[in-house]
């Protein structure tokens, strides 16, 4: 059980609100880890994911930050980086989306979605990460997609910055592993959650999908608590610069 023990660590989550962020927040919590929820809407107390991590037994800290606002990211991460209590998990989980097609794509939201997706997770990796270095231990773990393997359909933008993410992933690994720093991905699959509300509402697109994944079913987000207790554990000391799919074997077929 030592491998998947967070006891004492501290763990910084992104998007932690609901969703895929709330769940991976509360298995790191059952985990043994602290937690320091962020989000651009988090209630300062009394949320669902404050709950979680404090009904685990692990203390909870809500910070509210627009990852659409790169100032406020910058803020974020300084303000994090000089603390004297150190991150030692930083879990990139923030992110949006915006569906139109390619050709009525704007640029509102092509910057929108970059923004928050992928140069705010570069801007708060560099200052979270830099502190790991130079203490020469850390796990970082992002939140890729499938459509970092894949183009999808009237997400270019999306597409664009997940595929960023996979880049980025195997680059801070290339930089980071020699000072003791793990640096992964997880690609989550089609996962029941907002962000996929409109293609379940859609029964044509629903029941393609459903056809296409060989577990028969849509993910929870609870689907993605294993992957990243492994993740952020000793257990993955010797993993560096993979995206890991949580997918029910989607990319298999």
């Amino acid at each position: 059980m030592t491998l998947f023990d967070l006891t004492g660590k501290l763990a910084v989550v992104t998007g932690a609100r609901r969703g895929i962020g709330r769940a991976m927040a509360r298995a790191l919590a059952e985990a043994g880890a602290d937690v320091i929820g962020v989000s651009a809407n988090l209630e300062e107390s009394g949320s669902d994911v404050e709950k979680d991590v404090v009904a685990a037994g692990r203390s909870f800290e809500a910070i509210r930050t627009d990852f659409a606002d790169p100032e406020a990211v910058r803020a974020l991460g300084a303000e994090l980086a000089g603390r004297e209590r150190p991150v030692d998990i930083l879990v990139n989980n923030a992110g949006t989306i915006r569906r139109t097609p390619a050709a009525e794509h704007a640029d509102t939201d092509w910057d929108l979605v970059l923004q928050v997706n992928l140069s705010a997770q570069f801007a708060l990796t560099r200052a979270v990460g830099a502190t790991m270095v130079s203490r020469g231990h850390g796990k970082v773990i992002f939140t890729a997609s499938l459509l970092s393997f894949q183009g999808g359909i009237n997400v270019p933008g999306y597409t664009a910055s997940k595929h960023g993410i996979t880049g980025l992933t195997k680059a801070l690994a290339n930089e980071w592993a020699p000072h003791g720093v793990n640096v992964n991905a997880i690609a989550p699959g089609y996962i029941a959650t907002d962000n996929t509300q409109a293609l379940r509402d859609d029964p044509a697109r629903s029941q393609a999908i459903l056809e296409r994944i060989p577990a028969g079913r849509w993910g929870s987000a609870d689907d993605l608590a294993g992957a990243t207790v492994f993740l952020a554990a000793s257990s993955s000391d010797y993993v560096s610069g993979t995206t890991l799919p949580v997918d029910g074997g989607w990319l298999g077929r």
